[in-house]
Order: C-alpha cells, then structure tokens, then sequence
C-alpha cells in the first residue's frame, strides 16, 4: 500500500473509531442525563402514550386515565383524572402533561409508567405475548373513611387546616388531609388555555389561601399546649417527677429565670404545685415552662429529637422538619417546652407523639404506601413496619396515656369523647400567633382511641387556622378536638 493510501486508511480508521466513542458515550454514560432533559419530548411522549396505573385506596383506584384528542400540537394520548381530586391531592399529588408531577405521582412514576426496572420481567412477557405496555399499581395505607371525615371535617370548619391520622403499632398513613386544596384533574392535559388557566389560579401570588401546599407535611406551626405532652415525657423520662399525681414544685406566679417576666396561664387556673395530671387536664402554662427550665435545653432537646424533631420525615413524600432549637436560654427553653418561641411541627409530627404514647412508647416510622404491584396486580415490593425510635419507657407511657385519658374525661378535650368502651386520650392547643400574638391562634388536638381490648388502632393531629373566626371562639378542644373524634370514629368503625 502506498503511503498517501495508508493515510487515507489511518484516518478513515480514527473516524471510525471517533464514532463509535462518541455513540457509546451517548449510550452510556449520558444516557441518564439525555433521557431526563425537559428538551428531550420522546420520554413525555412515551410516559403518556398508555394509561398510567393507578394509586388504590382500600382496594379501589381514585386515580385514572382518558384518553385525549391528539390533533394539533398535543401529541400526548392520556391524560391523568382523579376521583374526588381534592380530598385526595395531599396523597397523589399531580401528574400533568403540561407541568410535570410531584408527590406520589413522581415519587412512584417508574412503577405508574411501567417503566421501573423492576416491572422488567413482566413487560418483556408482555411483549411476547403482544400484550401493550402497562403500569403498575401504587397500594397505599390510606383509610376511605377516615380521609373523608378529615377532609369533610375541615371543609365544614371553612378555615385552613390539616388532619394527619396514623395506625400507632405500625405507623401507617390513614388519613392525610389539607384544606384548602385543589383538583389535579384540572391542569391534568396540555391545553394552552384551559390546564395553563387552571394552574395560574392555584399558584400562591394569585390565590393567597395557597391551595397546593400539602400542610400536612410541608407547614409547620406553633404546636402550643400540645407540645406539653412531649415536655411530659421528658419529665418522666428524667426522673423530675415520677407519677402522675405526685405534685410538682411549680409555684404561681412564675418568674422565668433570668427575666422579670411572669409566665402566665389561660384564666384563674389551679396551677400552683398542680400534679403533673392536673396542669395536663387544664393546660398550665407554668407547669410546665417550669419543668422545661428545670430540665434545660439539652435533656428537653434531647426528647424532643426522640420524637422526631428536627429530621425530616419521608413517606415517601417529603415532610418538613419540626424544630426544638438548641442553646436556647432557660427562658426560651421554658416558652419552647409550652410550644411557642421556636418550636414548630408539621401535622404528621404531632400525630407522631400521640401515636407514640399510645404504642407504649415506641415510635413507628409514618408511611402511605403499602405495596407496589405489576399491572398482573403481582407485589414487586412490600413496606413492611418499622421502629423509629423509643421516646419513653412503656411504664411512663402509660403513666401520660392516663394523663391524657384525664384530659378527654374532665378536662379541655371533653369533646373528643366516643362512647361504646372507647377510650379516648388527648391533648388541646391553642398557639400563639402573629407579633405579639396580634393574629388569631392556631387551634390545635392530638389524640389516641383505644378499644376495650387495650389496642390502639388510630392517633389523630388536627390543627385549624381561621383568621375570620372570633378570637374568642377559637380553641383546640372547640375547633380540632371534633374533627379528631369524627376521624377516630370512622377508623373505628371501618374495622368493625
């Protein structure tokens, strides 16, 4: 071969081999990257080419698929629809051809899509077999029932709000609510006036009530006088007192240390030396803001994060952080210890601590999805119960479950009361809100319901912002501790 030949061979070999590096390194390395790129239309195209699957709620989809006219520039066949979509859309979140999806709907798009790696062996048979590609079903633990007590119940209160129910043994997701909310089926399509219209109206600079924010995950709020259970806890725990009825060294008026300033109660209450079951029943302020100083930040810290404080929560969907700050003085930790100051919780932390002290002590991690199934309603993955943590002993739990049980029976949460042998335990709040508390108080109940039998099948949190409302008029046994008790019943009455 001549050399001008040989050349030519050199470099028509570099070409070659520049062709295929180049094709492997498409198909390898940036194969991620390419396939989620917002310009690569081919994966929208595909994800809504067949039905998604569906996300069942006792056994029964609320979620669906239509198809859509694919003239014009909508290239994309199926849409999303929800049933009920509003009582739903804290659980599913949104799946939109226009604006993408988030919650459920993303976390669990692999399955719903059927492209997850693990639906694999299923879509090849069903390639074989000329069957079309289909998704898979996301099983949640939801209750029908206690969703749509929650979701009524704060419909009916005409405020905003949240309502978070778990199943204490095991941490079970059984109501998840928001109020207000909003319809996923709305923005569902592509349509550049109607979906586009729809979602402007949702967004927060256009609508102040902020319909898309899950409150029952992502807000958090003053947790007020329900903090006191936690606060109860860290007291048993560190041996600062060791019973329910032994009187605690609270005097009246109380002067928190290092300032001029008296803690003050709710009205002419009988908080001097109360019993820890006493200042529980009747929510002493300076009960318990003295016991928080008396344990300092640490150890009140160090119960709080036992609870949950200050972690994220994941269900799989996101849930904010609660806080209990650290080098706090002991003033600010006795403020922090009555739920005001710097303390904050999201609704699903809340229900955490009653659905604690119910279990005896032991925290279960919260979840909402049950299984995953292939489109042959095959399990391909199983959440199976599991421990988070132990904030208190079983003894000390059920010194604070009788506690909380005094509260329901005599005290501020009468209203949560369910007869026919169930025992109801319970916590009221009313936050402060605003500078200077200028704004109406958030209006808090956690509870538990326990059967005849001792078990415990649900723990409710509630909380109700009504800015409209009468200042006076607003109480957490008045506003939450109903919608709890209608939420408790309804749970009840599904296993029976």
């Amino acid at each position: 071969m001549n050399k001008p030949l040989r050349r030519i061979a050199i470099f028509c070999g570099l070409l070659v081999l520049t062709l295929l590096i180049r094709d492997n390194w498409l198909q390898y390395v940036q194969a991620d990257t390419l396939k989620d790129d917002p310009k690569n239309r081919r994966v929208t195209i595909a994800r809504y080419s067949t039905p998604r699957g569906d996300i069942i709620v006792d056994g029964n989809p609320i979620t669906g698929s239509t198809e859509t006219s694919t003239s014009g520039l909508n290239d994309l066949k199926y849409k999303r629809t929800y049933k009920d979509g509003p009582m739903w859309s804290p659980v599913t979140g949104y799946a939109s051809q226009a604006f993408g999806a988030n919650q459920l709907e993303s976390i669990e798009d692999g399955i719903l899509t059927g492209n997850d790696d693990r639906l694999f062996f299923r879509n090849t048979l069903d390639m074989i077999t000329g069957k079309p590609k289909q998704g898979g079903n996301v099983v949640t633990t939801l209750s029908g029932a206690a969703q749509k007590a929650a979701y009524s119940g704060l419909k009916a209160q005409g405020g905003k709000g949240a309502v978070v129910a778990l199943e204490p043994t095991t941490g079970k997701i059984l109501a998840l609510a928001s109020y207000p909310s909003y319809d996923p089926s709305s923005f569902a399509g592509n349509s550049t006036s109607t979906d586009s219209e729809a979602w402007k109206k949702l967004q927060k600079k256009y609508n102040p009530a902020d319909p898309m924010l899950n409150r029952a995950l992502r807000e958090t709020y003053p947790p007020g006088s329900t903090f006191k259970v936690v606060t109860a806890a860290a007291a048993l725990e560190n041996g600062l007192y060791t019973a329910a009825d032994d009187k605690t060294k609270s005097p009246l008026p109380w002067t928190m240390p290092g300032t001029t300033q008296e803690l003050k109660n709710e009205g002419n209450l009988p908080c001097k030396d109360a019993t820890m079951r006493e200042a529980l029943r009747v929510s002493c302020n300076t009960v318990f803001g003295k016991i928080g100083a008396d344990l300092g930040n640490d150890k009140m810290l160090a119960e709080a994060k036992k609870f949950g404080f200050d972690t994220e929560q994941f269900t799989p969907v996101r849930s904010s952080a609660s806080v209990f700050s650290e080098n706090m003085d002991q003033s600010q930790t006795a403020l922090s210890s009555i739920g005001q100051f710097n303390t904050a919780a999201t609704p699903l932390q809340m229900a955490m601590v009653a659905s604690a002290v119910a279990n005896d002590g032991k925290l279960m991690k919260p979840y909402m999805v049950d299984k995953l199934q292939s489109s042959n309603l095959d399990t391909i993955a199983q959440t199976d119960p599991e421990q988070l943590s132990q904030p208190l002993s079983s003894d000390n739990a059920q010194i604070l479950q009788s506690m909380m049980e005094t509260v329901v029976k005599d005290g501020t949460g009468q209203n949560a009361q369910i007869g026919g042998g169930v025992t109801v335990g319970g916590k009221t709040g009313t936050a402060q809100h605003g500078v200077a508390n200028s704004k109406n108080p958030y209006a808090w109940f956690i509870s538990y319901a326990k059967l005849s039998d001792g078990s415990s099948p649900v723990a409710v949190a509630v909380v109700i912002e009504d800015e409209n409302a009468n200042r006076d008029d607003i109480s957490g046994g008045g506003l939450a501790a109903p919608i709890a008790k209608s939420v408790m019943e309804a749970v009840i009455n599904a296993k029976q």
